[in-house]
């Protein structure tokens, strides 16, 4: 599609974008009882042209920002601010030019709350603790911040599925780490402390942890067995058990799987992490009966619908459960800009404007934050600047600005539209493709006197499920609500037997239908 037809296709959002940054200049201008020059004026217009957040005042000082916007993160004790900082981007794939640790200072200056990293982040948990020994956050040495280090939210994650280490069997699922990889989840929770709050070689000060560790990018179910193994199985501390059972000794400061001979007490959450599989994540959160899982981390974007999407699959059943929930692949991983659409393997990945004018940076983020469900995003970034319309982190504190419910349904709708400028919406290399509304999943039929039909929730796709309808051949006998499925209890109809075949259809709020298969006993 030509530039020009991207531009005109975008129109429709500005009056919006224009509006807001006009109405933040007013109050602010109000409120500080600050001129405008018309140099001043000229710049912060075709700011707002670009779709740029302004900054209130005209100083563009870190002392002019608001106290940054906060919501409750879900079951977990904690306010959340809206905007958290990655821990990939210049963190991870650091640029010859870059220095990550400034962009982990500026944005604790700013107020974040939420950092985000992982054992698969090469020097990203590294930069971390350069950053934290300038903040006074090690335990035990002279100064240590214990007050600004509780008002943190501090999250690693480990791709190991095994809890055991040395387990052989790791061939069989994704079982990474940027260590040994047989040295099992807890000697990735170890390194993650010894290189943020330690000497980078396993060891680590009293007082060190985490205030919660993910399973990292789960893609599949076989995975989910494994990581329950030592839950759903009993416990068997000399051959093999999940990271599930493991982390918790260190949540709990238990050791009923012999990892823990200390009782050490190294992390206050655990939850799970993906970017390509609802059905995945839904079995995870499902089957967790063991009030395990406190959070999850997702994909989700503007173009999240042109694939088997997040928001209206796995989000709602984490939501229903009270996890705290944290988007990330907000821009795609750079995808919407200038980075190709697949994973970043080096710097030349990281992208380092902010928006383009077809595209302003502004939307996409507040597309992800009023995501039903979602409480903060995380964004990695590749640069900050002292111009605030360059600084990435900047211009993302204050998109990040927004309530729940501060976008209408038409407005969302806009800006997924808008995301098809991106690479033509095939962005999200990292989710399942679009499948359409299916029939309700793992459908059973069994009994004698009465019949007994089950099945678990049907995969929603442009608009969320509202409820099945189950018909003795071309009748209707019955319709059940559709309400996000927490646990392994699947849905159920019962009615007598009669005579005639069954069928289970997925209906959907647009009134789209999926049919099952017909049903004979």
């Amino acid at each position: 599609m030509p530039v020009r037809n991207r531009t005109l296709d975008f129109l429709n959002l500005r009056p919006y974008l224009v509006l807001s940054v006009r109405r933040t200049l007013i109050k602010n201008v109000t409120m500080k009882n600050q001129t405008v020059s018309r140099r001043q004026f000229v710049k912060l217009s075709a700011a707002a042209a670009a779709g740029l957040t302004i900054l209130p005042g005209f100083r563009f000082g870190l002392d002019q920002l608001p106290a940054p916007m906060t919501r409750p993160f879900g079951k977990i004790p904690f306010n959340v601010t809206t905007l958290g900082l990655g821990g990939q981007a210049s963190l991870q794939w650091t640029p010859p030019d870059v220095d990550p640790v400034p962009i982990i200072l500026k944005a604790f200056k700013m107020g974040i709350n939420y950092y985000d990293t992982s054992n698969l982040y090469d020097g990203s948990q590294l930069n971390f603790g350069k950053a934290f020994k300038k903040l006074n956050l090690i335990p035990g040495q002279a100064g240590y911040d214990h007050k600004l280090r509780e008002s943190i939210f501090l999250t690693t994650k480990t791709h190991q599925r095994w809890g055991k280490p040395g387990f052989q069997e790791m061939e069989k699922v994704n079982n990474w780490s940027n260590g040994d990889p047989k040295g099992g989840a807890i000697a990735d929770l170890k390194r993650s402390l010894s290189q943020m709050f330690g000497d980078g070689e396993g060891n680590y000060p009293e007082g060190s942890y985490v205030n919660m560790v993910l399973t990292h990018n789960l893609n599949f179910v076989e995975e989910v067995d494994v990581m329950y193994k030592g839950l759903e199985t009993p416990l068997n501390k000399v051959e093999d058990f999940g990271v599930l059972v493991a982390l918790r000794d260190y949540r709990d400061g238990t050791n009923h799987t012999g990892l823990n001979p200390k009782h050490e007490k190294l992390i206050r959450h655990i939850g799970l992490s993906g970017h390509i599989s609802s059905p995945a994540m839904m079995d995870m959160i499902r089957r967790d009966k063991y009030e395990i899982l406190d959070a999850m981390l997702i994909a989700i974007n503007a173009n999240d619908k042109r694939y088997l999407n997040h928001q209206h699959n796995v989000i709602p059943v984490a939501q229903a459960k009270n996890m705290g929930i944290i988007a990330m692949k907000v821009f795609a991983d750079g995808a919407m800009y200038s980075k190709y659409a697949d994973w970043t393997r080096n710097s030349n990945g990281v992208v380092r404007t902010v928006g383009t004018p077809e595209l302003p940076s502004k939307p996409l983020v507040e597309y992800a934050l009023t995501t039903p469900g979602i409480h903060t995003a995380i964004i990695g970034i590749g640069q900050i600047s002292g111009d605030p319309l360059k600084c990435q982190l900047v211009q993302n504190f204050y998109a990040a600005q927004i309530a729940p419910d501060g976008l209408s349904e038409e407005k969302r709708k806009k800006i997924e539209k808008a995301g098809k400028i991106a690479k033509e919406g095939k962005t999200n290399y990292f989710q399942l493709a679009h499948r359409g509304l299916t029939p309700p999943q793992d459908i059973k039929i069994s009994g004698t006197k009465e019949v007994e039909i089950s099945w678990n929730s049907a995969l929603a796709a442009d608009d969320p499920l509202s409820h099945y309808e189950v018909f003795r051949g071309d009748e209707l006998v019955a319709t059940i609500l559709h309400t996000p499925q927490t646990t392994t209890d699947p849905f159920r109809y019962k009615g007598p037997r009669g005579e005639g075949k069954f069928t289970v259809l997925s209906v959907d709020r647009a009134g789209i239908q999926a049919e099952s298969e017909l049903l004979t006993i």
